[in-house]
């Protein structure tokens, strides 16, 4: 992979050391890049102990990507100086998140602590010791990671800057009720990112596109459609297709780089898939095998109708759960339920053309692609759903796509204090 200099025009931002110091954050960011590609062997290697090859192959690249990006993020957002960013490390996408969440950040800040997930520390470990030295330089408290108890970390991180925290909502509400009045919460979490299937729709592309996002990483990613809702005149057609090319997709080893089902790497992921689909069995058309010693899930595809009380869980597994609409009216329906409104993230919609709005309840709608396609790790991330993305700030929940540079940027201070002056004079924002 060749990946050019990032240039010669150089965004600097001052240091939150000493005022006269100043980053030179595209030649830091190249200096990562550099290691990231000389190293990447290792990389993957570490990650394929949790992910398959293709996706920690992924994962590679869009680090890279954001990295090539961050002297456009930071010249938009204007990030201010911080000093301490706590960070709550997921237990998957191990290198995308460190990147977007410790790396990035820790150009701006004086130290990032990091607590990764207990789940994958090994390899969180693996990764931080790859890349420190070219993030942190000669100072070894910029960014580092922690051993301490969730509780522990809680308590040392809460009187700085921000948290960044990722996992259960209602752990990231308990959190956010330790944390000072001074410190910004960001809670990112997930949604169901369900596929709309319309009468107009390409079948043979949008199966291309399900499988492609369903089956990445075997199904263990937040981005994962959980929910595919297809109009009744192509349930026949999208379930042949999907199901015939299903049959063709082995079972593999996931250092195997054309491995796309998996093994799991979580023991309650296999757990939960074997409950649901047991309570579910009428609706199961294809595969439904869960061997729980081997965490193994076949890849499985399930059809029901599409009803507003349907509350599709994150599967985290080859799953696949098709729900049959006729009017769009249900799926507005089904997103404007309380629980849905909670949790709204994205929605794909391909061939569906009563769907014009830019949002479906509190999900952002891509057209004609899936998630994968349009996250871009230099802007927000996630929806409108407070359980999807949401910022604690002033003892107050705000839900809104999410970017560590933007939640802490001048730019957002200077749009928020030219909206509160506009409604104080009476025009609109």
């Amino acid at each position: 992979m060749n990946v050019s200099h990032i240039g010669a025009s150089h965004y600097r931002h001052p240091s939150p050391r000493e005022s006269g110091d100043r980053y030179d954050v595209a030649r830091q960011c190249q200096d990562i890049i550099d290691l990231m590609l000389r190293r990447q062997d290792e990389l993957v290697g570490a990650l394929t102990g949790i992910a398959t090859h293709d996706s920690a192959t992924d994962e590679l690249h869009r680090s890279i990507r954001a990295l090539a990006g961050v002297r456009w993020e930071f010249a938009g957002n204007r990030p201010d100086p911080l000093d301490l960013l706590g960070v709550f490390l997921p237990s998957n996408n191990v290198l995308y998140s460190y990147t977007l969440l410790c790396v990035i950040p820790s150009l701006y800040t004086r130290h990032v602590a990091i607590r990764p997930s207990s789940r994958v520390s090994g390899v969180i470990e693996t990764v931080h010791e790859i890349l420190s030295p070219a993030v942190r330089g000669h100072d070894t408290s910029r960014v580092a990671l922690t051993r301490e108890s969730q509780r522990d970390f809680v308590r040392s991180c809460a009187e700085g800057d921000g948290v960044v925290f990722t996992g259960r909502y209602e752990n990231g509400l308990d959190i956010a009720g330790r944390v000072s009045a001074r410190t910004k919460l960001l809670l990112f979490g997930s949604g169901p990112n369900p596929f709309v299937v319309g009468p107009e729709a390409a079948v043979t592309t949008v199966v291309d596109d399900l499988l492609r996002s369903r089956l990445y990483n075997s199904g263990q990613d937040c981005l994962c459609p959980d929910a595919v809702f297809v109009h009744r005149d192509r349930v026949s057609e999208v379930v042949t297709q999907l199901t015939e090319r299903l049959a063709e997709v082995p079972m593999s080893d996931r250092r195997d780089p054309a491995a796309r089902v998996v093994p799991l790497v979580y023991d309650d992921a296999a757990q939960g898939t074997a409950e649901y689909l047991d309570l579910h069995r009428d609706q199961v058309r294809f595969g439904g095998t869960v061997d729980l010693a081997t965490n193994t899930v076949t890849p499985t595809v399930l059809l029901t109708e599409l009803h507003p009380q349907l509350r599709p869980p994150e599967f985290f597994s080859p799953v696949f759960q098709i729900c049959v609409y006729d009017d769009v009216a249900q799926i507005h329906e089904w997103a404007n339920t309380p629980a849905e409104l909670a949790r709204g993230m994205y929605l794909s919609v391909y061939g569906e053309p009563a769907l014009r709005s830019a949002t479906v309840g509190t999900s952002i709608v891509t057209r004609d692609c899936t998630t994968f396609d349009i996250e871009d790790g230099n802007r927000p991330f996630g929806g409108f759903g407070v359980q999807a993305s949401s910022v604690h700030e002033r003892g107050r929940l705000i839900p809104r796509p999410l970017l560590v540079s933007a939640e802490f940027g001048a730019a957002r201070r200077g749009r928020v204090l030219a909206a509160a002056g506009a409604a104080l004079a009476g025009e609109p924002a």
